[in-house]
């Protein structure tokens, strides 16, 4: 076979068509097992909305029964020791030990406080529906009442007092009574709570996509969550201690676990980052998305549960909406 001499022409048809860099397959990652998509969020939903038993109950109880008698047996022994051969320094420990004590009795104080505060919020959402159930506007204008009382001296719901105080007169049944009260008392709140929500999403989102540690995304996701509900209580008027934020999250949690709310497909990264090249070209910023999609589900779920009153059609905040505002400059397109 004889070489040709000279150039040679290849013809390109050039009415072929390319692929765009948005259109490109994803690079294969082998050096990293595969997950299902949000399996950061999912862990941490899981972990925090799963219960111990009862037996692990029982058993925790007791451990912390016997280690607070040895704890208080120990510093009591070692109290009067000291007093009997330092008196003055005794004194001085048996004081500071007091004190202790007297610390531990506020904090109980204060979580008992927050689980009636996260108790009368939760009354009050039991009313509302039962008021729109039966159109029984005698106990929408007593709730209406009772949110107004709760929210006094607020700075931030001071005009929506006054506007409501001026409108009320005029609404006749329960459930226009209740739809102003939520428009007038509880839109700076909404708003307040939904930039908790995207600023929640957003960190999950961006550590899920930079940081690569084994774990990492997880802790995050869990901590986030936890403190935006704390955040969302606190804003609703629902001020909650430890105990009681951890109670919360469990609730959130589980609702969210028994109701699949903790799945979302590729719609939602197409939805969210367009035709983001990062979200295609990298596994983890697309698990970002949607770890960040999976956070904002959770906050929406908390401003249910922590809102005094439910959510009228058309004014419950939308997932995909919350998720284009929060990440669409973590994710340009």
């Amino acid at each position: 076979m004889t070489r040709p001499k000279g150039p040679v022409l290849f013809d390109l048809d050039d009415s072929a068509p390319r692929a765009t860099p948005s259109e490109a397959p994803p690079v294969p990652e082998p050096d990293m097992p595969d997950a299902p998509r949000g399996a950061a969020m999912q862990t941490a939903a899981a972990l925090a909305a799963r219960r111990p038993s009862r037996l692990a109950r029982v058993f925790w109880g007791l451990v912390g029964t016997l280690l607070g008698v040895a704890i208080s047996l120990a510093a009591w022994d070692f109290a009067t020791g000291l007093v009997a051969r330092v008196p003055m320094l005794g004194y001085a420990v048996t004081a500071l030990i007091a004190a202790l004590l007297l610390v531990l009795i506020v904090i109980a104080i204060r979580e008992m406080a927050a689980f009636a505060r996260l108790g009368r919020i939760d009354a009050l959402h039991r009313r509302a529906d039962a008021a729109l159930a039966g159109d029984d506007l005698p106990a929408a204008r007593a709730l209406t009442d009772d949110l107004v009382a709760l929210y006094k001296g607020r700075e931030d719901t001071r005009w929506g007092r006054t506007r409501l105080a001026e409108q009320r007169g005029d609404q006749f049944d329960a459930s226009t009574l209740l739809a102003l009260t939520e428009a007038e008392l509880l839109t700076p709140l909404d708003a307040a709570a939904l930039r908790q929500v995207e600023g929640a999403a957003r960190q999950v989102a961006a550590v899920t996509a930079l940081v690569p540690l084994a774990l990492a995304d997880v802790i995050v996701a869990l901590s986030a969550n936890i403190r935006m509900i704390r955040r969302i209580a606190e804003i609703y008027g629902g001020r909650s201690g430890t105990l009681g934020s951890l109670r919360l999250t469990r609730a959130v949690m589980t609702h969210l676990v028994a109701t699949g709310a903790v799945a979302v497909g590729d719609d939602v990264i197409s939805s969210v980052a367009g035709g983001s090249l990062l979200s295609k070209v990298s596994r983890r910023f697309g698990e970002g998305v949607v770890n960040g999609a999976l956070t904002a589900r959770v906050g929406v779920a908390a401003m249910e549960v922590c809102r005094p009153l439910p959510f009228s059609a058309g004014k419950r905040p939308k997932v995909r909406r919350i998720i284009t505002t929060a990440l669409s400059g973590l994710f340009p397109s």
